[in-house]
C-alpha cells in the first residue's frame, strides 16, 4: 500500500522545505523503500518557464521538457531519479483544467466551486502521480506559508486525502525559530502560531521540523511539544548547515526515518548511507582548494545579492569537486562589472576555472564576452553552458574569425556575421507571442565526435542531455569557425551544433545543454568534472 508524507511549511518562505522533503526521502531511499516526490507551488503562473530568475530562482528542466520550480532539482540530486513534469503542480495549471472543463460541459450543470471541484482536482494530481509511479512513498511538499490565502485549497486538498487514506498519511510541518540579535534567545512563539493556524485547517502535525540557526535545545523542545500537540521525540532538529548533503545523515542520527515508519505501522529498518556519507565527507574534508567563479548577472534582488538562479550549476560544480577531492571556493561575478570598469579582467587570473552560465538578453552580453576572450588568450580552464557556449562562439567569431561585428541575433537583430541565430521553427511561434513551454526542451540526444576532448570525457558516441534554448550557432557560419579551430565534437541528429571545443587549450569547452541538469553528488557530470580536474592543475601550479 503506498503512503504520503505531506510537508507544509510555516513563519517564514525560503526554510528549505525542498532540501528537507529531499533528505527525508534519501532516508527512506536509504532503508530500501522506492520514494518520489511533487512539489506544489500555489502561484497562478501555468510553471516556471516565463518566470525571472531573479523572481524565483532557478528554472529546473525535466526530461521531459517541464520547465520547474528548483526544489525538483533537489529531489533529482538527493534521490537520483529522473521526474517529469506532471511533478510539479501549480494554482495556474489547476485553474486552468477546472475552467477548461467547466467550458467543455464536463461538471453537467453543476456549480464549479472551490471545494470540491478544485480540491478535486489537485488531489486527481496527486493520486495519479501515486498510481503511475511504481514507488512505496510519496512526498508532497505545498510551497509558500501556512497562512497563505494562496494555498488554503491545496492544504485542504491534503487533508482529505488523509481522511481517504487512514493510517497511510502523515503531516510534517517545517517551522523557524529566529534568534532575535537583541534577545540572543530562541523564540517559539511564531512556530507556535504557524501550527495553530495549520489546526484551523484540520491538519494537526506528526513531526515538526525545527530550523533554525543552531541545534535544538531541550528547553525549547519541551515548549514546542507542549502547545503544538507534538511529542518531544518527534520534533527534528534542523540547524543551519554548509553543507546541505549531510541533512540526511543529521536525519538518520536523530532516529527520522524510524519513527515515520513507526507512525505508518511499519517495522524499523536498517539503513544504508555508506556512499552518502563518503560523499559529504569529501565534500567537508578537502584540503586541497580551488577557486571557480561564475560570470553571470542574476545575482542582485534588490538590495540583496543571492546565487538562486544558478543553484543546479553551483550543485555540479560540488559533485565534481567532491570527486576530484578539492574544496571549491566559488565567487560570483557579474559581467556588467567588466563593462562599466569596476572591475578588470586581469583579476580573473586568481581563478583556476570560469563559468558562464545560461541566460537570456543583452545586459551583461559584452562583459561575458571580454571574460571568454580573457580565459581564451590566457588558457584558463573554461566552462560555457547555453548562452555561455552561443557567446564562446560569438567571441572565437569576432576575435579569431575576424568577422568584426559578429553576435547573437538575440541581442543583434541586424549583425552583419549572425553567428547564433534563432532556431528556423522558433521564429513563428516568437511572432505569434508564444513564449510558455515553446522552447527546445527537455532531454536530447547528442552525438559525440571520437577523437576529440568531449569524446574523452564522456567515453561513449551518444548521450542525453537537457536543453532550454531558441537559439543555436548558426550553420552558414560553422565552416569558417572549424577553419579557424573551433571543433564541434557534439551534435544533435539534425546537425545542430551542441559542443564546441578549441583543441590547443587545456579546457575550453561549451555546451549547448544544461550539463547541471544531469550532474549528481554520486555521478558528476563529465564537463563539471572535467573543469574541476584542469582547475585543480592550474591550483597546483
Amino acid at each position: 500500500m503506498k503512503r504520503f508524507i505531506i510537508v507544509t511549511g510555516g513563519v517564514i518562505s525560503g526554510l528549505g522545505k525542498g532540501i528537507t522533503t529531499a533528505s527525508l526521502g534519501k532516508v527512506l531511499q536509504a532503508k530500501g523503500f522506492k520514494v518520489t516526490a511533487i512539489k506544489i507551488d500555489p502561484y497562478l503562473n501555468y510553471d516556471a518557464g516565463t518566470l525571472r530568475p531573479t523572481e524565483h530562482g532557478e528554472v529546473w528542466v525535466t526530461e521531459d521538457g517541464g520547465e520547474i520550480d528548483q526544489d525538483l532539482g533537489h529531489y533529482e540530486r538527493f534521490l537520483d531519479i529522473t521526474l517529469t513534469k506532471r511533478h510539479n503542480i501549480t494554482s495556474g495549471q489547476i485553474y486552468y483544467e477546472v475552467i477548461s472543463r467547466e467550458r467543455r460541459g464536463e461538471y453537467l450543470g453543476q456549480t464549479v466551486q472551490p471545494i470540491p471541484h478544485v480540491t478535486d482536482e489537485i488531489k486527481n494530481r496527486i493520486y495519479e502521480i501515486a498510481d503511475k509511479s511504481a514507488v512505496d512513498i510519496i512526498l508532497v511538499e505545498i510551497g509558500g506559508v501556512v497562512g497563505d490565502y494562496e494555498n488554503v485549497l491545496f492544504l485542504d486538498a491534503v487533508r482529505q486525502i488523509w481522511m481517504e487514506n487512514p493510517g497511510r498519511v502523515l503531516f510534517i510541518h517545517v517551522i523557524y525559530l529566529p534568534i532575535p540579535k537583541t534577545l540572543g534567545e530562541m523564540k517559539t512563539k511564531p512556530a507556535q502560531h504557524s501550527v495553530k493556524m495549520l489546526r484551523e485547517i484540520g491538519i494537526q502535525p506528526d513531526f515538526i521540523v525545527a530550523r533554525s540557526e543552531s541545534v535544538l535545545d531541550e528547553v525549547r523542545r519541551r515548549k514546542i511539544a507542549l502547545y503544538c500537540s507534538v511529542q518531544k521525540d518527534d520534533i527534528i532538529s534542523d540547524p543551519d548547515l554548509d553543507n546541505v548533503y549531510r541533512l540526511p545523515l543529521i536525519f538518520e542520527e536523530q532516529g527520522f526515518g524510524d519513527k515515520i515508519l513507526a507512525k505508518f505501522g511499519l517495522k524499523p529498518r536498517g539503513s544504508d548511507l555508506t556512499s552518502w556519507k563518503s560523499f559529504v565527507d569529501a565534500l567537508d574534508n578537502a584540503t586541497e582548494e580551488v577557486n571557480i567563479a561564475i560570470i553571470g548577472k542574476y545575482f542582485e534582488i534588490g538590495g540583496y545579492r543571492l546565487p538562486d538562479a544558478y543553484v543546479s550549476v553551483i550543485e555540479a560544480i560540488r559533485h565534481a569537486s567532491a570527486a576530484i577531492n578539492v574544496k571549491p571556493n566559488i565567487s560570483y561575478i557579474d559581467s556588467q562589472a567588466f563593462e562599466d570598469g569596476r572591475l578588470n579582467l586581469e583579476m580573473l587570473e586568481d581563478y583556476d576555472g570560469l563559468i558562464v552560465p545560461g541566460g537570456f538578453g543583452s545586459i551583461g552580453v559584452e562583459g561575458k564576452i571580454m571574460a571568454i576572450e580573457y580565459a581564451r588568450k590566457e588558457d584558463i580552464p573554461f566552462l560555457g553552458l547555453c548562452y555561455g557556449f552561443q557567446l564562446m562562439v560569438v567571441e572565437f567569431a569576432r576575435n579569431v574569425c575576424g568577422l568584426k561585428g559578429a553576435h547573437t541575433t538575440e541581442v543583434d537583430p541586424h549583425t552583419r556575421y549572425p553567428v547564433v541565430d534563432l532556431l528556423p521553427w522558433q521564429k513563428k511561434l516568437l511572432e505569434e507571442g508564444k513564449y510558455g513551454a515553446t522552447m527546445r526542451l527537455g532531454g536530447q540526444e547528442v552525438y559525440i565526435v571520437k577523437d576529440t576532448l568531449a569524446y574523452r570525457l564522456y567515453q561513449r558516441d551518444k548521450v542525453i542531455e537537457r536543453f532550454r534554448h531558441r537559439y543555436e550557432i548558426n550553420p552558414e557560419f560553422t565552416h569558417i569557425l572549424e577553419d579557424n579551430g573551433l571543433v564541434f565534437s557534439g551534435v544533435s541528429e539534425d546537425g545542430i551544433k551542441q559542443i564546441g571545443e578549441i583543441a590547443d587549450k587545456k579546457l575550453f569547452i561549451g555546451s549547448q545543454f544544461h550539463p547541471e541538469f544531469t550532474s549528481r553528488p554520486l555521478k558528476p557530470n563529465p564537463l563539471f568534472k572535467a573543469l574541476i580536474s584542469y582547475a585543480k592543475e592550474r591550483s597546483r601550479r
